[in-house]
């Protein structure tokens, strides 16, 4: 397969060790890498496109990672690893990467928690644009095998380059290991809990009181949280949001909604009307501004 060019980011800032893991499984695999990652930690961000932003432009800063090997470009971003995704896919740090690789995040992302996650939010988001992506965690906040890591992340990268892209992307998650301990890499399915869960405490007028804690559940020996904590590595297919195109739905008429007065514009066929008067705005179009709408997703 010919060489590739890899974007190599996370949500744990771009002080985090995970990030040369990454870095040197894509070189070990003989492809070019620019590490570009948030200046600081952006965890639980999920596809935000959040970022410190002046006058329509996105900070950089120097970076140095730890155990980067050498010759690999990096940059810390001011934004959500999802918005770096984003500016990646239109050419914001060089060449358009081929592939994106985000992590290996401090912490498992198993089950519904995967939804809040900024590591597994990066790639869904680089899909959305065209770029098949891999998200890699460790069980560990402190890991100490980072080669078992190395090893699983090479693995499936070799794994993902012969894949066509087709919108999914792949959600690895290592177990804090050595690699004779390790039983392997399986395929699995989110667990069906995970999801972040809140306990609300005493507060006052202008504070809220909140501890926050991962949902537990019953045992489920197919999940991803199941076989992490039996020695397995786990990969598990995930998507970008979909439309469901078999839904029973149907169109609701304005007057049903109890709305009155004349068809809108877009309702009414005009004789002479083309597809080029049709595209254009006309007086009950709605106008998006898609700066608006980046600056308020």
């Amino acid at each position: 397969m010919d060489p590739m060019h890899i974007l190599v980011t996370n949500d744990d800032g771009i002080s985090s060790p995970g990030l040369s893991v990454l870095a040197q499984a894509a070189l070990d695999r003989g492809h070019s890498v620019k590490v570009a990652a948030p200046a600081e930690e952006y965890s639980g961000a999920s596809s935000s496109l959040s970022g410190e932003e002046i006058d329509g432009r996105i900070a950089l800063v120097p970076a140095d990672p730890p155990r980067m090997p050498e010759g690999v470009e990096c940059v810390g971003v001011k934004a959500a690893p999802a918005l770096i995704a984003f500016l990646a896919s239109y050419g914001a740090f060089g060449q358009r990467p081929d592939m994106i690789l985000s992590g290996v995040n401090l912490g498992a992302n198993t089950g519904k928690a995967t939804l809040h996650s900024g590591t597994v939010g990066a790639v869904l988001t680089g899909a959305s644009h065209g770029i098949p992506g891999i998200a890699v965690s460790i069980t560990s906040g402190a890991p100490q095998h980072w080669d078992t890591a190395l090893l699983v992340t090479r693995y499936a990268l070799e794994c993902w380059e012969q894949r066509p892209f087709d919108e999914w992307i792949l959600n690895v998650n290592v177990p804090d290991v050595s690699p004779d301990r390790l039983r392997g890499l399986k395929p699995a399915r989110l667990a069906s809990f995970g999801a972040v869960q809140a306990q609300i405490g005493r507060g006052d007028e202008k504070h809220i009181a909140v501890t926050y804690s991962a949902e537990t559940g019953p045992e489920e020996p197919e999940s991803d949280h199941y076989l992490l904590t039996h020695g397995w590595a786990t990969a598990t297919l995930l998507r970008a949001p979909v439309d469901d195109t078999h839904q029973d739905a149907h169109a609701v008429p304005r007057q049903e909604l109890g709305i009155a007065g004349p068809t809108p514009f877009w309702d009414v066929t005009l004789p002479g009307l083309t597809d080029d008067d049709a595209a254009a705005p006309g007086p009950g179009d709605v106008t998006v501004d898609s700066a608006t709408v980046m600056r308020r997703t």
